[in-house]
């Protein structure tokens, strides 16, 4: 029998709508720690009309009272009735999730096929955190406005105020940020600033304008790059001295024919320079919108290059005997600005910082590398430049491995004997992957790049060492495995570990997606935490995050071929499966196979999901300075011994929040 109060029922389920899910998880849907994101998502509406060719000029103002203004000169927003809302588009747009006009990537004609919007999120957020907001259109010959307050509630609706010449149009939006939702409720100008500044480059067309508010006074900057990203990437490298002109190019696919992956739009622009000492620029954008934390059109950019590279090193025999050029060899010193167009990108949270797209790799290292290579080849000299920095930076990594191993102590290490090490001595790149299972590390193995990744198989679960003692740490096989794996010794936090024997800058937890391997991650996180501190706390740990699912996609149409995704988890599956359904796939042609283990995996399957550092997904561990108390009371609850009863009334209380994993 249930106790009294521990019941759950129909009346516990809350059904979130409107603009309520911002409100109820805001850190989900913006970046809390200023307003600049929510009026980054006003911005972005505004460039995509000046990239669907429209708008000509786009004007941000920042006031003294701490609101900010946003005014095009693109169509308007539409203000005629909703067919199914039954209210003026605008409110809609405003008012409710998951609303707008960026939908129809598939509709060739569509506008915005290529876009920075894609979930019909950005503008609700603005409005849903803001205490007051205020939307100013004009189009077909009429000015409108609507008001909303209180996060989001209609105050003044859709009213014209006025007439305006048949040819004039556009929209201004003025919001103030509710100050309550940000750590601090004050927009950043130079962040700001920065953005405009890219997004100018960006739309060679468009003017973009800064006002800040200075005791009633407006400090306005203006960004205007007809030039494009050439104008843009020779002021950022200035005083660099590159040792070869920079390479510019730009390619996207014109037809379907030309690619049996991309869509006709898809592509890349891009400019490249080489300089031996100095700041580097390192900008990529997807659809306009800045990746700060770049992704996987860059690992395509990376890869791309390095190979179109290590080919002219070879062509021209510049390599030297037992010299390897690896890409950070190529990357070290490149500065680069990236600009990728896609038709569906895949973002990492709604901030959009990382694309995850796994596409991406391949169309921005399809687009880049033949450009590049004939580019070499026809500047032999500069290539030349190019590529004897790069042989020069080989060089030195390897000195700096070496001096590394000399370092060490001149005793012969022993190392665990299921321990499949591999080929590099260089600790700054290798990996160890910590896998589950003899079935799953012979998978790792024959997936695994041999030149810089180890793999490590476990046999059965880790043991829970959260009150083992240091003196009996090692009793268990498992745990000495390892230690003596990674290099370094078992410490406590405050401590100055010796680290100079660590052997891979990245360890990497490899488990199954399911129940058991997320058990087994806890009690390898357990270990990490409380007897290698050092090593988390210097983000040396990771979480491989493998899929769950397999689709498999049945050729449809002239140039598209059978392919396989990858889906994490149920809920990726299910915005994979609707994606389908948009590209015109018939719903139900394509198989869902779920994987048991990573040892159901092929080698390649592995490789191409979970191994590869181009398409993997990788969580770093990491724990913020100010919450190590928290982590260590959560660690202390969930894994001490006599906290049974804790863990118990924990479960009874947050149990209905988790989504069981029962199949």
């Amino acid at each position: 029998m249930a106790k009294k109060g521990t019941g759950y029922t129909a009346e516990d389920i809350e059904i979130l709508e409107d603009l309520a899910p911002i409100l109820h998880r805001p850190g989900m849907y913006t970046d809390p720690v200023n307003p600049n994101h929510a009026l980054i998502e006003i911005v972005d509406n505004a460039a995509d009309e000046g990239l669907a060719g429209f708008a000509k000029n786009i004007a941000v103002t920042l006031y003294e009272d701490g609101s900010a203004e946003v005014t095009d000169d693109g169509r308007g927003i539409p203000v005629d009735l909703h067919p199914v809302k039954k209210v003026p588009a605008v409110q809609v747009i405003f008012t409710t999730l998951h609303s707008g006009g960026k939908f129809r990537k598939t509709d060739k004609d569509a506008v915005y096929r290529i876009a920075g919007g894609l979930h019909g999120v950005g503008v609700c957020v603005s409005n849903a955190l803001s205490t007051r907001l205020e939307v100013d259109v004009k189009r077909d010959g009429a000015s409108w406005r609507v008001v909303f307050a209180n996060n989001g509630k209609l105050d003044q609706a859709l009213t014209q105020t006025g007439t305006v010449g048949a040819r004039e149009s556009g929209t201004r939006i003025r919001f103030w940020p509710d100050a309550k939702y940000f750590d601090s409720p004050r927009i950043v100008p130079q962040d700001l600033a920065a953005l405009m500044r890219a997004k100018a480059m960006l739309l060679p067309g468009v003017r973009f304008a800064l006002a800040v508010e200075k005791g009633g006074r407006f400090e306005t900057t203006q960004w205007h790059f007809p030039e494009g990203i050439k104008g843009y990437f020779d002021t950022a490298i200035a005083g660099g001295d590159p040792v070869a002109n920079p390479f510019f190019g730009e390619r996207y696919v014109t037809a379907q024919s030309e690619s049996d992956s991309f869509a006709e739009g898809e592509g890349a622009l891009w400019a490249i320079a080489w300089t031996p000492e100095g700041e580097l620029v390192t900008e990529s954008y997807v659809n306009m919108i800045p990746t700060r934390h770049g992704g996987t059109h860059v690992s395509g950019l990376r890869e791309g290059v390095y190979n179109a590279i290590r080919n002219f090193i070879d062509l021209h025999a510049m390599g030297q005997r037992g010299l390897k050029v690896v890409p950070e060899d190529v990357w070290s010193r490149a500065s680069y600005v990236l600009a990728v167009k896609m038709l569906d990108p895949q973002f990492k949270g709604q901030v959009k910082n990382e694309l995850i797209s796994r596409d991406a790799v391949k169309l921005t290292a399809q687009m880049v590398r033949d450009p590049f290579e004939l580019w070499l080849n026809q500047h032999v000299d500069e290539g030349k430049r190019i590529a004897e920095l790069v042989l020069r930076q080989a060089m030195a990594r390897t000195r700096a491995a070496q001096k590394v191993e000399r370092r060490k102590s001149s005793g012969v290490a022993v190392l665990p004997g299921k321990l499949t090490d591999c080929a590099s001595d260089d600790p700054d790149r290798n990996e160890l992957f910590i896998v589950e299972g003899d079935s799953a590390g012979g998978s790792a193995k024959q997936a695994r790049d041999k030149e810089f990744q180890a793999v490590l198989p476990l046999k059965g679960k880790p043991k829970n060492t959260w009150q083992d003692s240091p003196d009996t740490l090692y009793a268990n096989k498992e745990i000495e495995a390892i230690a003596l794996a990674i290099g370094v010794d078992h410490h406590k936090r405050g401590d100055s570990p010796d680290l100079s024997g660590l052997r891979y800058r990245k360890i990497i937890i490899l488990a199954d997606a399911d129940v058991d391997g997320s058990h087994i991650q806890v009690l390898l996180l357990t270990l990490f935490y409380r007897h290698f501190p050092q090593l988390v706390a210097n983000g040396n740990v990771y979480v491989a995050q493998p899929p769950l699912f397999r689709i498999d996609v049945p050729a449809h149409g002239k140039n598209k071929p059978a392919r396989k995704l990858y889906a994490l988890d149920k809920q990726e599956l299910a915005s994979l499966e609707e994606k389908l359904a948009d590209e015109g796939v018939r719903e139900g042609s394509w198989s869902v196979s779920r994987f048991k283990g990573l040892g159901e995996m092929s080698p390649e399957q592995l490789w191409e999901t979970t191994l590869n550092p181009d398409t993997r997904r990788m969580l770093p561990v990491q724990v913020e300075g100010g919450a190590l108390a928290l982590a260590d009371d959560i660690f202390d609850m969930m894994m001490a011994r006599e906290n049974a009863s804790q863990r118990r009334e924990w479960m009874e209380t947050f149990g209905n929040l988790v989504d069981a994993d029962v199949s």
